[in-house]
């Protein structure tokens, strides 16, 4: 399996001189399986614009193009891509596009194509050249997407339903989990306030940790976890619901579960390369956090596993 990451950013692109290291681009990630190189896409963000001309340079000499595409929840900034992806208007591309969606009235085609609209954009959904199937994803523990590779989905906790996907090929296995946050109590655990009920304090808190256990697990052993990252401890007390975990509790939950390599990922568009570079110095630093090998994520880089 080799993973190429081609949009490492959360929230919205962020071009410019203070991002040209790590990347300015959101979320798209390229997974290649096999001898034959099976092409599977996680999410359309930015990123993968510039994977689509990747594609055309190095793929379509070769014959039509033939993807899987993973989208791990449909906010914006990991579908806004999409329209860009060049093969989707090349004859004889043939795409299948996987993902969650929130309301059960919307297919995953109106929410996904639902920015190719000519009040948005020029060209229309119904006219792609490509051949393109949707595919509704909801979480489940075993997909067999056959030539020997399973896929696991998880779902995380985020504003809107969002998916985990667990990759695995001969013994390997790639992890996503973004965007999400840890779970947590949400009902009142102050005794002292009117709205106290003792038995909902109590489940909550049990609910909550069953999930993060459940997510733990499902990431577990993972020779690479791609996790959300966007915020430092401090950072996320005044950002508590927002959908995104901290580098801290990314770091915990990835040696609790013996990940081999934990990529930190959806850097905040604030965050500059010069920044990143002084938290790679803390949080990269070998043993410093356990046994994983933890490293933030950038783009254009290549990882065989």
């Amino acid at each position: 399996m080799k993973v190429r990451f081609w949009g490492v950013r959360g929230s919205i692109p962020s071009p410019g001189p203070t991002t040209q290291k790590y990347g300015g681009n959101t979320a798209c990630i390229e997974i290649r399986v096999g001898d034959d190189d099976r092409l599977l896409i996680v999410d359309a963000g930015s990123g993968i614009r510039q994977l689509g001309n990747f594609l055309m340079a190095n793929d379509l000499p070769k014959g039509p193009i033939k993807a899987d595409m993973f989208l791990s929840h449909t906010h914006w900034d990991h579908i806004m891509g999409y329209p860009f992806f060049t093969p989707i208007y090349i004859p004889g591309t043939k795409l299948r596009v996987h993902g969650p969606v929130s309301f059960e009235d919307d297919p995953l085609e109106d929410v996904v194509g639902g920015q190719m609209k000519y009040r948005y954009f020029p060209i229309n959904l119904g006219e792609l050249a490509s051949e393109v199937e949707y595919v509704r994803l909801k979480e489940d523990p075993r997909i067999d997407l056959g030539d020997g590779l399973i896929l696991s989905t998880k779902l995380l906790n985020h504003p809107i339903t969002a998916l985990g996907y667990r990759f695995e090929y001969e013994g390997k296995v790639v992890c996503t989990c973004y965007d999400t946050e840890p779970f947590r109590n949400l009902f009142v655990t102050d005794p002292e306030d009117p709205n106290y009920d003792e038995a909902m304090a109590y489940e909550g808190e049990e609910v909550a940790i069953e999930q993060n256990l459940a997510v733990e697990e499902f990431f577990k052993g993972a020779d690479l976890l791609i996790y959300d990252a966007q915020y430092t401890d401090a950072e996320y007390i005044s950002k508590i619901n927002w959908g995104h975990t901290t580098m801290e509790y990314a770091l915990t939950a990835a040696n609790r579960a013996g990940v081999k390599k934990l990529a930190l990922f959806h850097h905040d568009p604030d965050r500059t390369d010069a920044t990143l570079d002084e938290l790679a110095a803390d949080y990269c630093e070998p043993g410093k956090y356990g046994d994983t090998e933890v490293f933030f994520a950038r783009e254009d880089t290549e990882f065989v596993l």
